[in-house]
């Protein structure tokens, strides 16, 4: 069964070597599970298709599948906190990416990660994990201690914090609960739902700014549908869009 990608290294490679496809070399297929929410699987398709294009220039553009979920059953089961039939729903969704010619699994989405141990034990291909990936780009940052914003999911349980801590060394902290059901609730409330408000960016940048008085040198940003409303320019420190991240992950493989 297939393995989270690890210390892989990716490589993009000038546009001249790649003018036409040899025998020696294919573009390798990307596999997107998508539609949690479908706002933010579109920016995933997008990035794919833009970093494909500018490393190799010309009408090129990503060769990707995506099986795309009903956010409103994934929505309903985490509400009454069911992984298992979760699980099961993004095992079967892989395997419809492999049986597709999926080279790699891309999950687009930080929180239904939680489902990695059951979508890797599915498939025979390999699966990018949003959390390593994001790791190696602010292990080689420099940095050492980043505060986590996501769903409470995320921010509350082990599976994102635990790669970084025990995988890469890197200290991990999250707001306080009050500020965390802010985090969470402008997610579900607002963000999943295509609205964005200048209200709540300030109450993200009140909590970043908070985290970093608490000694946060970077911000990771990992919920697919946050970048919608904090960029890089509305923060003091560094920020980690995961979805940016994860994408740009994949194009290296398939590109590799």
């Amino acid at each position: 069964m297939s393995e989270s990608i690890g210390q892989m290294k990716f490589c993009f490679r000038d546009s001249a070597s790649f003018g036409g496809l040899t025998e020696r070399w294919h573009m390798k297929k990307i596999g997107l599970i998508g539609g949690m929410s479908w706002e933010s699987s579109q920016i995933y398709y997008q990035l794919v298709n833009q970093k494909v294009k500018e490393a190799l220039g010309g009408f090129h553009s990503a060769r990707c599948v995506m099986d795309s979920v009903d956010f409103a059953e994934i929505e309903r089961l985490q509400m009454v906190d069911d992984w298992e039939a979760m699980s099961t729903l993004m095992a079967a969704s892989a395997q419809n990416l492999e049986k597709a010619g999926a080279d790699i699994v891309v999950l687009c989405t930080n929180t239904m990660h939680l489902c990695s141990d059951a979508i890797k034990a599915s498939i025979n291909i390999p699966f990018l994990h949003i959390a390593e990936a994001t790791a190696r780009r602010i292990k080689a940052q420099g940095l050492k201690k980043v505060l986590l914003l996501g769903t409470r999911f995320t921010m509350e349980k082990a599976f994102f914090k635990d790669i970084l801590s025990k995988d890469f060394g890197i200290e991990v902290i999250i707001p306080n609960k009050a500020d965390r059901s802010l985090v969470h609730d402008v997610i579900y409330e607002e963000l999943v739902l295509g609205k964005i408000s200048d209200t709540s960016r300030k109450v993200y940048q009140e909590i970043i700014a908070a985290g970093a008085e608490a000694g946060a040198e970077g911000a990771i940003l990992g919920c697919t549908e946050i970048p919608l409303l904090i960029q890089q320019e509305h923060v003091q420190i560094p920020v980690f869009e995961t979805t940016r991240i994860h994408a740009e992950a994949a194009v290296g493989f398939a590109l590799a």
